[in-house]
């Protein structure tokens, strides 16, 4: 990506995502650099910095923005510190990239949004999975007619959460924990995105097998209904050690199936399967936040827009949180719809 001037990135939150994908996501755009790492322990944020080469390490958010190097920042903190996060680097003039979810209800991620609008900076989403070769080949084989009129979905995104992840995804309630605000807001907006449909409604039940605690969920199964009638099937998890992950949409010419293409890697492969037989899509891989980070590089210089804008990211929490509430009712539950007026600098 060309760029005019060097962009200086701020990472609040020494998280495993950014140690292990975006300082590289980040490092090769050209004239971008990451400047700045911050963590409320100082040893834990000296210790990131020393070991990926970043110059600046910080304990407090003031001081990371008030670094003059930092143009734009990278949040990963825990999903209750997102909204003021925002709102803290909307004040200082920076761009913002904020992990899913933006928030913990759409008032505040509705707030961060308006912020951003207002300071005149571009706010985006992390949500990586849109960026998949995999997704993207999906979503253009269903426009263009490949499965005729898509009629079903299916997500399998059940997996094993490792225990350097686990911690307060499983045993903190007030920091956003539990699997449907970690994995299932990833599915809502794969759909959103692929289908190019806005879900409305949904049903679910989800269950605490085994590493939950203090009332969260380790488990999900939800049916969702979107607004071109399509229902999805989702069975999400953080309990499942062998059983794959994948997506699967059928229509009334054909199907599409995508194996091992819930992931973080540039990995998985595309079926088409209809009257003819089945064909294996060719893939063109590519580095998922490596893409996410070049669209948000773009929308920064004004000459393009993120992969996954602010307005997604509210929806795909909208969703979420319609299955939570669905989950613990018992009851099928609309998805508040949402009309947010895209940010640009």
């Amino acid at each position: 990506m060309n760029q005019e001037t060097n962009i200086g990135w701020g990472l609040i939150g020494a998280s495993t995502i950014a140690r292990q994908y975006m300082v590289e996501a980040i490092r090769v755009q050209k004239g971008n650099f990451v400047q700045a790492v911050m963590s409320s322990q100082q040893e834990r944020a000296d210790r990131f910095a020393a070991d990926c080469a970043i110059p600046a390490a910080y304990s407090s958010i003031e001081a990371l923005l008030a670094d003059p190097k930092v143009q734009a920042v990278y949040i990963s903190t825990t999903n209750e510190l997102h909204h003021d996060q925002v709102l803290a680097a909307a004040a200082a003039g920076k761009h913002v990239l904020c992990e899913k979810p933006l928030a913990l209800n759409t008032e505040d991620a509705l707030e961060m949004v308006r912020a951003c609008q207002k300071a005149g900076v571009v706010m985006a989403t992390n949500h990586h999975l849109r960026n998949a070769a995999t997704h993207r080949k999906m979503r253009e084989l269903i426009q263009a007619g490949a499965i005729g009129k898509p009629l079903f979905a299916r997500v399998f995104h059940a997996v094993y959460l490792p225990p350097h992840l686990q911690g307060w995804r499983l045993d903190k309630p007030q920091a956003g924990g539990g699997v449907i605000l970690d994995i299932t807001v990833h599915d809502v907006d794969t759909l959103r995105f692929t289908l190019d449909s806005e879900l409305v409604e949904v049903v679910g039940m989800t269950s605490s097998a085994s590493m939950a605690k203090e009332g969260l969920e380790d488990g999900v199964m939800a049916v969702m209904r979107f607004e071109n009638g399509v229902m999805a099937q989702i069975h999400d998890a953080f309990t499942v050690k062998h059983g794959g992950h994948g997506i699967e949409y059928h229509g009334e010419a054909g199907s599409l199936i995508g194996r091992n293409v819930m992931s973080q890697q540039p990995v998985g492969e595309v079926l088409l399967r209809n009257a003819e037989g089945e064909t294996q899509i060719a893939i063109a891989h590519e580095g998922l936040y490596i893409r996410g980070v070049a669209t948000f590089c773009a929308a920064m210089q004004g000459t393009g827009r993120p992969s996954a804008t602010a307005a997604d990211g509210v929806k795909s929490l909208a969703g979420a949180l319609a299955v939570v509430h669905a989950c613990k009712t018992g009851s099928r539950q609309a998805v508040r719809s949402l009309t947010i007026e895209e940010n640009s600098p």
